[in-house]
């Protein structure tokens, strides 16, 4: 797997964008970092000149100079250190300053994508890898950038120095350095190209230890014994990405090598001639001197220039999946003309809806023609596979249709921005999220208006039936629920705590009801972690909550919707059966074949208590 390499142009709107995020997040502290910059490239010419003076002084037996030559240097040398402290400094705090920014544009962007499809998406994914890595240290771009200008400035100072020297030889010490710029840079597109290559070992490593440091899948991989397993398999992943890193680096590995060894034959042909010019009396001792410095200096300014100047190209292209993702607009058409988003009247129709993922993928709704009356309960069932997840997804907008249209009250909620039409609906997701936040913060999260009101989040914890459970907690609602973070970070006892599934699953269904007055509320299996004594409390209380509201319910517990205005049965993509519940079991179908089934099985459980008695 590879990616085209962004183009020239690409990389300097990306260069030209990271400049001004870095300017907007610390001018003052750039500005500082640059005039330190300037000083440290200034102070090696500085000392060699000042060598030289000092050596010619001693050999002329200019005794007069030498202690004025002396503080000079001592001078020089001090500025040179306080530059180099003030540097790490400014460089750091720019580095805080811009990766505060980056992140939050970064992830102000991300949040910002409606839909579900790109977080689907392998490709996007180790994009927002690289991207995060990219916003961790945005200000190594202009680490890299000053550095490799004190290196020119540098380097132009020793230039002119050695030309005074030998201006055939400078000549010579500048074209040696230009193979090395021109091999680092295909070097790092290499190494940027490898980068993407192995990103999905990487994240796969990354899983597998996540999977073995967290208490997500301690349970199962304690009891099935599967830390070998996972750790062999993150293993391989680790080894797979290193083997690529290795062959990269040993490939610079040699480059490097015969870079060196052409610098070294350069220098040391450059010392023979001063050797045998000073013999012959055309060089000064001060003169060898500032000979040797200006070519070493040359060189090794010439190499960091390079090497900041490719590090700055290398960031660059990481920093271009940054720019992709900040810039890559919204991932589900927007309407030119937006329509609002009246209250829920008449009813919400599905009208010929068909949907795939992609192309590659089989078609899971196809044509489905439905109505959900305003103010009914209209619960969906069916096998597993059969579109009921997939079709709340489409309700949310988290997706389009692919074929058809889904209209609210006759508007095509395409029509409508994205969160005018999730400020009308409450849910419960079968997947909700268990946040390691504390129990107010996990109820609120349904409604954020409701974070500061603790007679709202108590009265949905209420209706949820799990504010008593909440209440015994340690700190109450401010109780941390998790074993991960401690609710106080400036005390080292962690007082949190986990809870069951069944206490989770009311606590999700608390932050439903933060929206019990929406327009739609949807329960995708709002019951599945609950006892059958508690699923009948949730359902009689749901029922009463939404009465004369419009409700879809989405549940495998038959039992659990038997009460609903509509039953919809979704079997091979399209509606195969609806009415209610008696309606159904007249019609002998699908929804009759599984109901006898599971009453079937709860018949059979209770048959040995009726035949005791």
């Amino acid at each position: 797997m590879s990616e085209p390499a962004p183009t020239p142009q690409g990389l300097a709107r990306s260069a030209a964008r990271a400049a001004a995020m870095v300017w907007r997040s610390a001018p003052a502290h750039v500005l500082a970092y640059l005039a330190v910059t300037l000083v440290g490239s200034a102070t090696p010419i500085a000392v060699a000149w000042l060598t030289k003076a000092v050596l010619d002084g001693v050999a002329l037996r200019q005794t007069g100079t030498l202690l004025a030559l002396a503080v000079a240097v001592a001078v020089v040398t001090t500025a040179a250190a306080a530059a180099t402290h003030a540097g790490h400094y400014l460089r750091a705090e720019v580095d805080r300053r811009t990766a505060l920014h980056a992140k939050d544009e970064l992830f102000a962007a991300v949040s910002g994508f409606t839909g579900l499809a790109r977080f689907e998406s392998p490709a996007f994914l180790d994009r927002l890898r690289l991207a995060q890595q990219s916003a961790s240290n945005p200000g190594r771009l202009v680490d890299t950038t000053l550095t490799a200008a004190r290196s020119a400035v540098t380097v132009a100072g020793f230039v002119a120095s050695l030309a005074l020297v030998n201006s055939a030889f400078t000549v010579l010490v500048v074209l040696s350095a230009l193979p090395a710029l021109l091999i680092e840079l295909r070097m790092s597109r290499q190494r940027n190209t490898m980068l993407w290559r192995i990103g999905p070992a990487e994240r796969r490593e990354m899983f597998y230890a996540h999977l073995m440091s967290t208490v997500d899948a301690a349970k199962e991989i304690r009891l099935f014994d599967l830390g070998p397993f996972l750790r062999l398999r993150m293993l391989a992943e680790l080894r797979t990405a290193n083997a690529e890193r290795r062959r990269l680096d040993r490939r610079e590995l040699r480059i490097h090598a015969s870079l060196s060894g052409a610098s070294a034959i350069v220098a040391g042909a450059g010392l023979v001639w001063a050797i045998l010019a000073a013999g012959q009396g055309r060089l000064s001792v001060g003169d060898v001197a500032m000979f040797v410095a200006a070519v070493a200096g040359v060189q090794a300014a010439l190499d960091s220039m390079v090497s900041a100047g490719v590090m700055a190209y290398e960031h660059l292209l990481t920093l271009h999946h940054h720019i992709t993702i900040v810039s890559a607009g919204p991932d589900l058409p927007t309407p030119g003309r937006p329509l609002s988003m009246p209250p829920l009247r008449r009813g919400i129709e599905l009208r010929d809806v068909w949907f795939r993922y992609s192309e590659d993928h089989p078609w899971i709704l196809r044509g489905v023609n439905l109505f959900i009356p305003n103010g009914d309960t209209v619960a969906l069932v069916g096998r597993n596979g059969t579109g009921k997840s997939t079709l709340v997804k489409l309700l949310c907008r988290f997706y389009d249709p692919t074929r058809g249209a889904i209209l609210w009250d006759g508007v095509d909620i395409r029509d409508v921005p994205p969160e005018a039409l999730r400020a009308r609906i409450g849910a419960v997701f079968q997947d909700f999220v268990s946040y390691e936040l504390t129990a107010a913060d996990n109820i609120a999260v349904g409604d954020l208006s409701a974070a500061q009101d603790q007679a709202r989040l108590e009265r949905a914890a209420r209706d949820a039936g799990v504010h008593d459970a909440v209440a015994t907690l340690p700190n109450g609602y401010r109780t941390m629920l998790s074993r991960g973070f401690p609710a106080d970070q400036e005390e080292e006892q962690n007082d949190g705590v986990l809870l069951s599934g069944g206490q989770w699953q009311r606590l999700a269904l608390a932050r439903a009801f933060l929206r019990r007055d929406q327009d739609l509320m949807i329960l995708d299996e709002p019951s599945a972690g609950l006892d059958p004594e508690a699923e009948y409390e949730v359902h009689s209380h749901l029922a009463r909550l939404r009465s004369g509201r419009t409700s879809v319910v989405i549940s495998h517990r038959l039992g659990a919707v038997r009460d609903a205005d509509r039953i919809v049965v979704l079997a091979d993509g399209v509606v195969a059966e609806a009415g209610t519940h008696a309606a159904l079991l007249a019609e002998d179908g699908t929804y009759a074949q599984l109901f006898t089934r599971q009453a079937a099985g709860y018949l059979d459980d209770a048959e040995p208590t009726g035949a005791a008695r």
